[in-house]
C-alpha cells in the first residue's frame, strides 16, 4: 500500500500531536484526564477512517516500544496491556469508526461530525472499560463509574473543540475528497 506524502506527513503530525496532548493531563485515578482525543478525532475528521486510524496506530506503537508518549511521559508494552491499555488501544478504533461515519455520510456538518465523534467515544468507553474490568477484576458498572462518568463533561468539550478544528482545517488542508 503506497501512502501519498501529504497523508503520510499528516499521519505523523497527528501521532506527534497525540503524544504532546497526552502530556497535558490531570491524574484523577486509574485513567488520567488528557487532551489526546482532540488529536484523535481531528485526525479522523480530516484524514478519514484509514489514515486517521493509521495516525493513532503509529502513536500506540511508539508508546508500546517504550517512547514516553503516553500520559505522564510513560511508555512501554506493559502500559499498553495494563489496566488502562484498552483506552490506549481504543484510539485506533475510535479514529477508524469516526472517520468511517464521516466518509460514508459524505458531509462534514456539525451534526454528522458530532454523531461520528460520539460513536468514537462509545468505542473508547466500551473497549477501554471492558478491558479495565477484565484486567482489574472490577465489575463493569463500577468500572464505568471510575473510568467513564468523571470524564463525560470534559469529553463533551473535547468533542466541540474537535468539531471546530475539523471545520476550520478541512478547507485549508484540501482533503475534501475523503
Amino acid at each position: 500500500m503506497k501512502i501519498p506524502a501529504k497523508e503520510l506527513t499528516l499521519c505523523a503530525l497527528f501521532a506527534a500531536l497525540n503524544a504532546v496532548l497526552s502530556q497535558i493531563s490531570i491524574p484523577i485515578g486509574p485513567v488520567p484526564i488528557n487532551l489526546a482525543h482532540l488529536s484523535t478525532f481531528t485526525a479522523a475528521g480530516l484524514l478519514g477512517a484509514r489514515y486517521g486510524a493509521l495516525s493513532q496506530l503509529v502513536f500506540v506503537l511508539l508508546g508500546a516500544v517504550g517512547l514516553p508518549v503516553f500520559s505522564g511521559f510513560n511508555g512501554g508494552l506493559m502500559r499498553v496491556i495494563g489496566p488502562t491499555g484498552g483506552y490506549i488501544l481504543a484510539y485506533i478504533g475510535s479514529a477508524f469508526i469516526t472517520g468511517f461515519i464521516i466518509e460514508k455520510s459524505g458531509k462534514r456538518t456539525v451534526g454528522v461530525l458530532a454523531a461520528a465523534i460520539y460513536s468514537g467515544w462509545v468505542v473508547t468507553y466500551l473497549f477501554g472499560t471492558l478491558w479495565y474490568s477484565y484486567i482489574t477484576h472490577t465489575g463493569f458498572t463500577a468500572a464505568l463509574l471510575v473510568c467513564v462518568v468523571p470524564f463525560l463533561p470534559g469529553d463533551c468539550l473535547k468533542t466541540c473543540f474537535s468539531i471546530f478544528f475539523i471545520k476550520k482545517l478541512n478547507p485549508v488542508l484540501s482533503l475534501n475528497s475523503r
